[in-house]
This record gives structure tokens, C-alpha cells and sequence, in this order.
């Protein structure tokens, strides 16, 4: 199965056929052996012989295993573990959140045992601008819907509030570079929240994952640790979802 394992993984990577003697090398076995595990992945369906070059390519039983795992990634269901996880070692809320036209709303919610919170979030909407999860999912919209979304007026929603559209700007382009946003009582007063982005499989961002607590717990000192926490568990939910991050390889 290693070694099967290999050769798709080989097809996939490029180049885009391989020859048996290629294979064989490879995988440093007997061209005879490459050629046998050919023609079983082939009857499957998951690699297919180009008889013009006589070499192999990936197969369209390939398509049908990716649709059918497609099908069963629930978003909520596959972050879930990562959120109780992320919940207990912060001791704060964790929310899991997507855009929905001008507003965020969450999905879902995790809170640690310990804490007594009178806020579900889940199915509220709330502010793109004036919410970490909001910031993430606007910093990492594509330039031209990002500025549309920006038009708009800024509501603000406390003094901490930014309403300079300019100024967002500015902090979006930090939270890209920075791979997590923050922000200080700018949608409540007391209450402050770290987030960062999910992607699927194709890098998009799909949904942020804030963590967030009063402003007593999640205090300024704290912003830098809870955002690179809460940076690594998004990581992980983008990997449970098949999203491979930039420079990894697999061997």
C-alpha cells in the first residue's frame, strides 16, 4: 500500500505521466514489480496507461474517492475536535464563523466547563469590521470585493471602533502579513478576541476561528500568544479539510 500510495502521489506531483521504468526508479523496485502495481491501480480505476506514450496518468476513480470525501467534510464537524481542543487550553470562548454578504455569523461555539457565559453566538450576526473573525474574513477576500465591501459605511459600535475605512486598510494588510487579527473592545466594551482563517482545499478562506474572553482574561498582553494558539488550530481545521500549507512536500 506504501508503494501505491507512492506512485499516486508521484502522478500527482508532476510530471503529469510516468513510464514504468520511471516508477520503478522511484520507488528503487524492479521494474517488473512497477509494472504490477500498475496494473492493479489501473483496474481500479485510480491510474490509467496513455496507449499513445505508453506511460500513466491519474485515473478518474481518483475523481469519485475526492467526491465522495468532499461530500462528508461538514465544516463544523471537522473543526469541532480542533475548537474543544483550542477551548481548553486558552480557557476562553471559542467560535468558529462565516461570511454571510456584509455580516459574520457563527456556527458554532465551544466554551470551557469552568466558564459561565450568558452569549451564545451562534446564529448571531455581527460587523465584519469591528470583529477578529470579520477583519480575517475580509483581509483575505480577493482585492476587488474587499474594497466593495469597504464602500460601505463603517457603524461604530464603541470608541475603540475603527471607522476610517483607510485606516482598516492598513490593519487588514497587517492581519494578511501577520496571519491572525485581534481586536480591543471594538465591538463591546470589556470584550476582546483573537481569530484566523480556514481554507479549504485550494487555499480559499473559507471561515475564521476567534477565540475571545473579557478584557480582564484576554488582556493586551496576552493578544500576541492567543493569536498565534489560535493561528495553529485554524491550521489544523484547514488541514482536516485538505488544504496543504505553501512549501510542504510530500515525499
Amino acid at each position: 500500500m506504501d508503494r501505491a500510495i507512492s506512485i499516486l502521489e508521484s502522478l500527482a506531483d508532476g510530471p503529469a505521466e510516468l513510464g514504468v521504468t520511471q516508477i520503478g526508479r522511484r520507488l528503487g523496485v524492479h521494474k517488473a514489480t512497477a509494472s504490477r502495481l500498475m496494473a492493479t491501480l489501473a483496474e481500479h480505476g485510480l491510474v490509467e496507461r496513455n496507449p499513445a506514450t505508453d506511460k500513466y496518468r491519474l485515473g478518474f476513480g481518483l475523481v469519485r474517492l475526492a467526491t465522495a470525501a468532499a461530500v462528508g467534510l461538514d465544516l463544523v464537524q471537522q473543526a469541532r475536535p480542533i475548537l474543544e481542543l483550542l477551548a481548553r487550553e486558552t480557557g476562553e470562548t471559542v467560535n468558529l464563523a462565516v461570511l454571510d454578504g456584509f455580516d459574520v455569523v457563527n456556527i458554532d461555539q465551544i466554551t470551557p466547563s469552568h466558564l459561565v457565559v450568558n452569549v451564545n453566538w451562534v446564529g448571531k450576526r455581527t460587523p465584519m469590521h469591528c470583529t477578529s473573525n470579520g477583519k480575517v474574513l475580509l483581509a483575505f477576500l480577493p482585492e476587488t470585493e474587499r474594497r466593495r465591501m469597504l464602500r460601505r459605511p463603517l457603524r461604530r459600535m464603541t470608541e475603540r471602533t475603527i471607522v476610517d475605512p483607510h485606516a482598516l486598510q492598513r490593519e487588514l494588510e497587517q492581519v494578511r502579513a501577520r496571519g491572525w487579527a485581534h481586536t480591543i473592545e471594538e465591538l463591546e466594551m470589556g470584550l476582546n478576541a483573537v481569530a484566523a482563517p480556514v481554507r479549504r482545499s485550494d487555499g480559499v478562506v473559507v471561515a475564521a476561528l476567534s477565540v475571545s474572553g473579557p478584557a480582564y482574561r484576554v488582556t493586551p498582553d496576552r493578544i500576541a500568544d492567543l493569536g498565534a494558539m489560535t493561528a495553529s488550530a485554524a491550521a489544523r481545521v484547514s488541514g482536516r479539510l485538505g488544504h496543504v500549507e505553501r512549501g510542504d512536500s510530500v515525499d
